[in-house]
């Protein structure tokens, strides 16, 4: 048995290397299969280009030809100017703004120049050269949408607050979510920008916003009263322990020569007094706050930043038709060279 034991070490070294010969090899088909993919998709990069270098001299031309219309295209038509505009929308006023906005575009695709010029109120020349508009929510900041997610965990039941976390309420966030949007217009006239602040307003000016700070107008007038009348009770209980304190002081010596300190019910009077002096401050700090949010938020909506009073050229690529015109003519070109091999590998199959 003693001359058997030294032979396991060498059966061990030729198992190892199996397995690294085995792990050598899967390495290498999957080096090759990679590199297969890479050179079929290089392949395919060269066949579909392969057209440009082949017919070198009519892609040239075509993209020249092209360069020169796109050109010439751009130039002949006029330009497109755009402003922003950035509000912020109280009283549910957003829903309306969101329906309004895709209103004035369909008006616009449908060219119905005299509903726009009367929403808008402006002359008819100045409503049909509008080319559209955009809302954006936003922009807002990290501290506006902490007070945002704030605000939305006050208005839930505090049982649904661990089902969405601040992360999730700002992935989940969409353009109705905030309350301050950008406006962007776009049209062939510089100078038109300043005019759409009619039809904004009457926008905002919805009858559903304006029942919402009805509503609101009347729940603060109630809630004044209340604290008013809250008020002056508290008044008139100070006015009595007042009386009281004074009935007391006249009864001071009296007091002294039967007690060795202050009376007790001074001592009652005056903590009373003082639990009425705190229950009072924060009756006036509800009222404060009643005042304060009137004129925080008492219009339908807040001009943030107002349309420019000239608007600027879009210079974005959609405009660049010499961009344009020779880069769809050579897919164009493309498309139709791998078409026609496409039929006559059809055609020739068997």
């Amino acid at each position: 048995m003693s001359e058997k034991l030294p032979q396991q070490p060498d059966n061990e070294e030729v198992d190892l290397g199996q397995l690294f010969n085995a792990i050598g090899r899967l390495f290498e088909k999957l080096f090759a299969f990679i590199g297969g993919i890479f050179k079929g998709i290089l392949s395919a990069v060269i066949y579909v280009l392969k057209p440009l270098i082949v017919y070198f001299k009519i892609s040239a031309a075509i993209f020249i030809v092209l360069v020169v219309l796109g050109f010439i295209y751009e130039k002949s038509t006029e330009p497109i100017y755009f402003s922003k505009m950035v509000v912020e929308a109280h009283f549910d006023s957003k829903y309306q703004l969101v329906n309004d906005i895709e209103y004035f575009n369909a008006l616009i695709k449908s060219n119905n120049v005299a509903e726009l010029a009367q929403i808008f109120e402006m002359d008819s020349s100045y409503a049909s050269k509008l080319k559209g508009f955009e809302l954006e929510a936003g922009p807002v900041t990290q501290n506006d949408l902490f007070v945002e997610y704030g605000e939305y965990v006050k208005s839930i039941d505090t049982s649904l607050v661990d089902q969405l976390n601040y992360k999730e309420y700002v992935n989940n966030r969409d353009l109705l979510s905030g309350s301050i949007y950008t406006i962007t217009a776009k049209s062939n006239k510089q100078d038109v920008f300043k005019k759409l602040n009619e039809g904004f307003r009457k926008t905002f000016e919805n009858d559903f916003a304006k029942q919402q700070k009805q509503i609101r107008d009347s729940t603060v007038h109630i809630d004044r009263l209340s604290l008013m009348t809250e008020l002056s009770r508290l008044d008139s209980i100070q006015n009595t322990y007042l009386e009281v304190l004074k009935n007391e002081s006249k009864n001071r010596d009296l007091s002294f020569g039967l007690n060795t300190g202050l009376p007790i019910t001074e001592e009652k009077s005056i903590t009373n007094e003082y639990d009425l002096f705190l229950e009072e401050q924060i009756i006036r700090k509800n009222l404060n706050y009643l005042d304060k949010s009137i004129v925080e938020k008492n219009n339908y909506f807040d001009i943030v930043s107002s349309f420019d009073r000239l608007g600027i050229e879009d210079q974005k690529l959609q405009a660049r038709y010499f961009i344009i015109f020779p880069v769809l003519g050579l897919l164009l070109f493309l498309l139709g060279f791998l078409a026609i091999k496409l039929f006559k590998y059809i055609k020739e199959y068997e």
